[in-house]
């Protein structure tokens, strides 16, 4: 994490495998909106090492079916006010407003995300 990050929004979503490729696709168009904006990172992550735990875990957290995969991803930011304001240039800018137009290659309903403050950097 850069000294700068004073903001971070993390996301977790299901994705279908047959539509990795898809998502991988529409994840590059995003992170260059983000960065564009002023976001100091975007980054995807595809679940390697998760299973499905006893009480909770990605997988339960996202409703997870048979052929799906959890993303983990995250965005940073050097402020919560920068987060605000890259946030409201990334929603109107016309390169999302296209993707959102279109289906999405995930289950949106199942995906979840918020804002928070780091507390501990080593």
């Amino acid at each position: 994490m850069k000294n700068t990050v004073k903001y971070v929004d993390g996301f977790v979503v299901p994705v279908p495998r047959k539509k990795i490729n898809e998502y991988k696709k529409m994840a590059k168009v995003c992170g260059k909106v983000w960065r564009d904006h002023g976001a100091l990172d975007y980054v995807e992550c595809l679940a390697d090492d998760v299973k499905k735990g006893k009480v909770t875990s990605f997988p339960q957290s996202v409703k997870l079916k048979a052929g799906e995969v959890v993303f983990f991803s995250w965005i940073t930011y050097k402020s919560r006010s920068d987060r605000d304001r890259v946030m409201k240039k990334v929603m109107s800018d016309p390169r999302l407003a296209k993707m959102m137009n279109g289906e999405m290659p995930f289950d949106g309903m199942r995906m979840f995300w918020g804002g928070f403050k780091p507390v501990v950097k080593v």
